[in-house]
């Protein structure tokens, strides 16, 4: 039975101009532009070089750290530059460029596991990093990294087929027309985890993909139960998504292995069973391309690497009127400045707004009105926390636990007087970060004289 969690909101969902459209298959681009750093953790270092030939699947990044993830080529071709290119992120990383020779040949690592119904949990951790796969509903953290430290932890996995931002719905198509991958990942995690039942989450504003779910899950025989939650955003942020399905609450400062949880993206679980049973890593994403500023909004299955202007472009272009693109969803989502920028293993989403969808003001003024804190699904205090960071206190900050913010822009949303909240913890969490940092390397300096 669904649990409540403190806070949310309720925008307009946004989702009917996609939500009933079929996945699509973006043709492969004239080249990719591959950022070496595609999630959290230590950038990989690039294998290849100008003039190499390389394949679909081959590695061409490679781990430089245990917190990190391969990366591989997502089309066959030519490596004809290995330099710094703009990252989706604003700055200017580190990247391997491959013309299409558009053969697709697939390079000869690419190929399903031995015994991949009997696998054992190591067998299963080293074929995830090695297919690179991490967070794809945003996170990017790698998902070998959170299976291994929560083998003998955790014991309740929870698959996040929440999807609560307005506009997206490429995990919802996801589920209605590969739901085998779904559940064949989720059966490979209760493996791994020596779990007896998997649980999916899911918003009752997506009943249809939840039955096909069921039918699936009987079909399969699979240890998998899908849980209807309310539609209330950020439902599927992992600590919230814990406590509805479970009823535990995630302490201040820790993660969901603490109270014997571990979360997973739906796209995420579809790409363990991909890596599994078919041999094939990270090369690709499945994107929502909306918003009131493109033609023809669309989902799109597209390769990583794809310039953004690619995808924007076969949705029928962006209106004239157009003022803002964002990566991801409204919420959560990175404005781009540029639409050369590559799609990235973490890109569920493309927004052009070019309607009534700007709200800023030019003197944003707190009028202490305290609906930040009635939202805040963390139990923060958004107003004090924004005061703090705007008079640089940064003692107050950490005692106020910044840190625990999610970033899902619900006291932003709903604040009156349009203060920028979201990026004033970003920028103080920042400041924490460097004073940390100079702290450490001060002590360190230290203990060496």
């Amino acid at each position: 039975m669904a649990q409540p969690f403190f806070g949310g909101i309720h925008p307009r969902d946004k989702k009917a101009a996609t939500n009933k459209k079929p996945i699509e298959q973006l043709p492969p681009p004239e080249q990719v532009v591959i950022p070496m750093s595609l999630h959290i953790g230590a950038p990989c270092r690039p294998c290849v070089a100008v003039g190499d030939h390389v394949k679909v699947g081959q590695l061409i990044g490679e781990m430089t750290a245990y917190v990190s993830a391969p990366i591989h080529a997502s089309i066959s071709g030519t490596v004809t530059a290995v330099e710094p290119r703009p990252h989706f992120n604003g700055m200017d990383v580190l990247s391997v460029v491959i013309k299409n020779d558009y053969e697709d040949a697939l390079h000869e690592s690419v190929k399903p596991a031995d015994h991949p119904d009997s696998l054992t949990s190591e067998e299963l951790v080293e074929i995830v990093k090695n297919a690179g796969i991490v967070g794809l509903g945003g996170a990017t953290f790698p998902t070998h990294v959170k299976i291994s430290s929560g083998i003998g932890k955790v014991d309740t996995v929870i698959i996040n087929a929440s999807e609560c931002e307005p506009y997206l719905t490429s995990d919802h198509r996801l589920l209605l027309e590969y739901p085998e991958e779904v559940i064949g990942g989720a059966k490979l995690l209760a493996r791994a985890f020596h779990v007896d039942k998997v649980h999916v989450g899911i918003e009752v504003n997506k009943l249809n993909a939840a039955e096909i779910l069921r039918r699936k899950i009987e079909e399969m025989k699979a240890p998998v139960v899908v849980d209807a939650l309310h539609t209330r955003y950020p439902q599927g942020a992992e600590k919230q998504l814990c406590q509805s399905i479970t009823g535990r609450q995630v302490p201040p400062g820790q993660l969901p292995a603490a109270i014997g949880c571990a979360v997973f993206n739906v796209d995420t679980t579809a790409a363990i069973y991909r890596a599994v049973y078919q041999g094939m890593p990270v090369i690709r994403r499945i994107v929502t391309v909306s918003g009131s500023g493109v033609m023809e909004p669309k989902n799109l299955e597209c390769r990583v690497g794809t310039p953004l202007n690619d995808l924007l472009n076969y949705c029928g272009g962006v209106s004239e009127k157009t003022f803002k693109i964002l990566m991801g969803g409204p919420m959560m989502g990175n404005a781009q400045y540029r639409t050369d920028v590559p799609v990235g293993k973490c890109t569920n989403g493309i927004l052009a707004f070019a309607k009534d969808e700007e709200r800023t003001v030019d003197n944003p003024t707190c009028i202490r009105c305290g609906k930040c804190t009635s939202v805040c699904p963390m139990r923060l205090q958004p107003l004090f926390l924004y005061m703090y960071e705007q008079k640089g206190m940064l003692a107050e900050l950490e005692a106020g636990h910044v840190t625990d913010c999610i970033e899902c822009g619900a006291c932003a949303y709903i604040c009156p007087g349009r203060l920028h909240l979201v990026q004033a913890f970003r920028t103080a969490k920042q400041k924490i970060n460097a004073q940390r940092a100079a702290a450490k390397a001060a002590a360190a300096e230290k203990k060496e004289g």
